[in-house]
């Protein structure tokens, strides 16, 4: 994300008088829950600033135009028991027992993997986190294993909702944070225009969720490119390529500038 940053910094001070009008935004709390993100907020207090024909979030996607993005969902699923001292087990009911087979249901979990607007994405559905427990001579009477659903734009956060309440049907399920995906819109004439003139006319799905979906939202036409690869996200070794960073800078200069 620093690299595409560091990129739009080197336009604004670069293209004085681009053939496009132009806003830089900047802003903060982008991976976390929706309700902080700066560009929510900023979209509240300042809409004005956010209105435009055509947005490009220089998310990193390694220099290739990935179009819409998936929707993301985090809920936790609960399976109860009944507390007893671990002497006598046979009193209690074990929650973190209870629990394996939510565990199983994920694991024989299949993600779908469907074509929207000619672009394929790839569903994901896993646990993140496991809290049970209470001392170490306690059966547990709770255990909660949070998931994160990650689905593609041709379901809504109501549809997708839904569907995990089938996949866990038997337990409790309290949805914790929720963000809505955005179809890839590609069709769009400042899109594809874009799309031709910076990515060579060749684009892919964007496999995870970024603020594509606030300006989906706005009905602002919004495209992810920048530096970096994606898949090496949230790794203990991502980074940026060098060359990859002044190539996006190239291409975004050309195009700023009315240029291929």
């Amino acid at each position: 994300m620093k690299a595409g940053v560091a990129v739009q910094l080197r336009l604004a001070q670069e293209v004085t008088e681009p053939v496009h009008d132009v806003t830089y935004v900047f802003y903060d709390n982008e991976e976390v829950d929706a309700s902080r993100n700066g560009l929510l907020r900023l979209s509240r207090n300042h809409p004005e600033w956010l209105a435009g024909d055509f947005a490009i979030l220089m998310e990193p996607t390694d220099g290739m135009i990935e179009g819409g993005c998936q929707g993301t969902m985090r809920v936790e699923v609960a399976a109860h028991g009944k507390r007893s001292h671990s002497a006598r087990s046979w009193m209690g009911e074990n929650a973190v027992h209870k629990a394996g087979e939510i565990l199983d249901r994920l694991r024989a979990y299949t993600p779908r993997n469907p074509v929207v607007e000619a672009l394929q994405f790839h569903e994901g559905l896993n646990a993140v986190s496991v809290r049970g427990g209470v001392a170490g001579n306690v059966i547990p009477d709770e255990c909660v294993i949070a998931v994160n659903y990650r689905f593609a734009p041709d379901l809504s956060v109501e549809e997708a909702e839904a569907h995990l309440r089938e996949v866990f049907d038997g337990f409790e399920i309290t949805v914790v944070d929720a963000a809505a995906p955005a179809r890839p819109g590609l069709d769009d004439p400042s899109a594809a225009a874009f799309v031709d003139a910076v990515g060579e006319g060749r684009a892919r799905a964007k496999l995870g969720w970024t603020d594509v979906s606030l300006f989906s939202g706005l009905g602002v036409p919004a495209v992810n490119y920048g530096p970096g690869d994606p898949m090496l996200a949230h790794t203990r070794d991502e980074y940026a390529e060098t060359a990859k960073i002044a190539d996006a800078e190239a291409r975004m200069l050309a195009w700023l500038r009315g240029g291929n």
